[in-house]
């Protein structure tokens, strides 16, 4: 990466006095109305959203409108301040469509040549919480080019797009076409949503099929393209504060419970060989810290290095969440194997980001197109 100048500044990794005040009223909230005992009686119910708790965040708290303008509704903050949503949102694996409709759909939307119309309208509702929007593609797409973009048949939608994530919660959906980009209700006729059985059980994906449905196009081919790249490079920039806070979580409850948890009458926390685990996911978690933060402050300021920044954070944090939920299951001993301990539901979230919007090998890969290595 260059060296900071005019048109690349330092990035600052430090949180401000409002996103600490941020993050202390998404975590009193998801204390109260999401804590793990609340997490895995939805999961089990097969309705893992909760309306209530959706509308408490994004309307009271007003977290859905971050990244909005507030002459378009919103509340014109930025991705800084949704990257902090998304570490305590990752900390409680909460089961809330936060990532797919107030990041990566808002940011779709906000991409686009043209904010006024139906588009100014959409975000105006989903800055306020009123509804839930869901970008169809794959989850696992890193690009336009793997969106599986729907045909257009006399001016309605035909296709089918798998593995969807959040398609079940969302009132609209953002169809990428041959065409450009449509915004068809989840509920019109032709459309059909499908669940699939994920292996995050926080995080539903569906198969969504279009037969002669009807949409609002909302851009042109070279427009819709651009707006859904946008999109789904904020998505994984953002993706990797998720990872941060869950990757946080498991540290956290690791050195908890190898403290309290006593064996040949000492805390199995003491044993040499547990403490050198520990001490190396903690450098692995703050090196996560740096890396995610470095992504949230680049998408926030527009850096040229925001490409980069982003395939530098996904790289790193999919493989440093993957660990961390990995030692807290085996850390936790025979405790942590169970379904009434919420270590599983930490480590399925960890195993399905880590191939969401881009896998590491092919961030890895991004990074070496867009680094210039120095002339033997």
């Amino acid at each position: 990466m260059t060296a900071p100048t005019e048109e690349t500044h330092a990035p600052d990794l430090l949180y401000s006095q409002a996103e600490d005040d941020l993050r202390a009223a998404v975590r009193s909230l998801l204390a109260d109305r999401s804590d793990a005992p609340t997490v895995l009686a939805r999961v089990e119910s097969g309705t893992p959203y909760d309306p209530q708790l959706w509308k408490a965040l994004a309307a009271d708290i007003g977290a859905a409108g971050l990244l909005v303008p507030e002459r378009l509704g919103g509340q014109g903050a930025s991705h800084r301040e949704a990257a902090v949503v998304l570490e305590e949102l990752g900390r409680g694996v909460t089961p809330v469509p936060y990532l797919t409709s107030a990041v990566v759909t808002t940011e779709t939307l906000l991409a686009l040549t043209a904010q006024e119309g139906p588009a100014a309208g959409l975000l105006g509702e989903l800055a306020a919480g009123r509804r839930v929007a869901v970008l169809a593609v794959p989850f696992a797409a890193a690009r336009p080019a793997a969106a599986q973009p729907v045909g257009v048949v006399a001016d309605t939608l035909e296709g089918t797009v798998t593995g969807v994530a959040d398609a079940a919660a969302a009132d609209v959906l953002l169809v990428p076409t041959t065409d450009g980009l449509y915004a068809v209700g989840a509920g019109a006729e032709g459309v059909a949503v499908e669940p699939l059985v994920p292996l995050d059980l926080t995080r539903p994906l569906a198969t969504v099929t279009l037969r002669r449905a009807a949409g609002t196009r909302l851009a042109d081919g070279a427009s819709a393209v651009a707006a859904v790249r946008r999109g789904l490079l904020a998505g994984a920039g953002l993706l990797a504060s998720e990872q941060l806070g869950l990757a946080e979580w498991c540290l956290t409850e690791t050195v908890r419970y190898t403290r309290e948890r006593h064996q040949f009458n000492r805390p199995v926390g003491s044993f040499q060989a547990l403490k050198h685990r520990m001490a190396q996911l903690w450098l692995e978690v703050v090196s996560a810290r740096a890396a995610a933060r470095n992504a949230a402050d680049a998408l926030a300021t527009g850096s040229p290095d925001t490409p980069l920044a982003v395939a530098v954070a996904q790289a790193y944090c999919s493989g440093v969440a993957v660990r961390a939920a990995e030692e807290c299951v085996q850390l936790h001993g025979g405790i942590g194997m169970t379904w009434e301990h919420p270590a599983h539901l930490y480590l399925k979230r960890a195993k399905a980001d880590s191939i969401a919007y881009g896998t590491a090998g092919r961030h890895r890969e991004t990074i070496a197109g867009l680094v210039e290595l120095p002339a033997p």
